[in-house]
């Protein structure tokens, strides 16, 4: 039996608790990759998975993990013959799984649209993209989210989840965003999962702007894999179908060798 029922004649703002079955719900998963004040690390993403039940996803990466006795974390900087095998069955098992949306923001921290939008500010940046991608991933009118992020230590004054949850609310104009808490991603699959997938991404933009002289065979793997699954070549240009949204920041196109600094996909 199916617990959301859409019917168009109950207008958003007019719902009730008691029309819980007319509010979509769904959880998004958040991490990051780039650390966020190391100048030797220029580039930064953000990525995001939305799904409305994460016990499918979540139990069929709990059963493998059982049954092959894997309990290390998932990381991509930690890839290795050990763990990559398991990292493939995980994007594998994502890009299989029903109804999960994937969204993701790579930024170039020495770019003019960081420097622009964000002064620079690495902590102001990660906020600023979190709600970027929120907007993208609130797509049904009937759609609350709840929002699991990454634990990333932040400096005294610095409130993530209290700015994240007012200004999505205060700029959607209704409740978009239930709640937002942080976890060690050490404790959920699901954020290792984000991480390994937005390693990918920002691996693949790195080796394309010639970034890394000498990269790891585990890690091309892994990303090899991802694009095989998804059907593209490079992220560079970004990369959208239908539960898979990538951006990619134009500025990282300024770091491509110039004869394959051509203007491509809108991002």
């Amino acid at each position: 039996m199916a617990f959301f029922k859409f019917n168009k004649e109950i207008k958003t703002e007019d719902l009730k608790l008691s029309d819980y079955n007319q509010i979509w719900t769904k959880f998004c998963f958040l991490d990051e990759t780039g650390s966020l004040n190391n100048p030797n690390d220029p580039f930064f993403t953000v990525g995001i998975l939305k799904l409305s039940q994460p016990y499918y996803l979540t139990s069929k990466i709990d059963y493998e993990r059982r049954k092959r006795g894997f309990y290390d974390e998932m990381k991509f900087n930690k890839l290795s013959k050990n763990n990559l095998d398991f990292a493939k069955f995980a994007i594998g098992a994502l890009i299989d799984a029903r109804s999960t949306y994937f969204y993701s923001y790579s930024v170039d921290k020495e770019g003019d649209y960081f420097k622009r939008e964000f002064s620079g500010d690495p902590w102001k940046a990660y906020e600023k993209l979190t709600l970027r991608l929120l907007k993208e991933a609130v797509l049904a009118p009937k759609e609350i989210l709840v929002l699991i992020a990454d634990y990333v230590p932040a400096p005294k004054g610095i409130r993530y989840e209290v700015s994240v949850k007012r200004e999505i609310n205060r700029s959607i104009g209704r409740l978009a965003l239930a709640g937002v808490c942080r976890f060690d991603s050490r404790s959920n699959d699901l954020l290792q999962l984000v991480d390994i997938v937005i390693g990918s991404i920002s691996y693949d933009l790195k080796l394309s702007c010639h970034i890394l002289d000498n990269g790891s065979k585990y890690k091309k793997s892994l990303l090899d894999y991802l694009k095989t699954n998804l059907g593209t070549s490079s992220f560079m240009n970004g990369f959208r179908n239908r539960n898979f949204n990538i951006f990619v920041d134009k500025d990282m196109k300024q770091r491509l060798p110039l004869n394959l600094n051509e203007k491509g996909p809108s991002t």
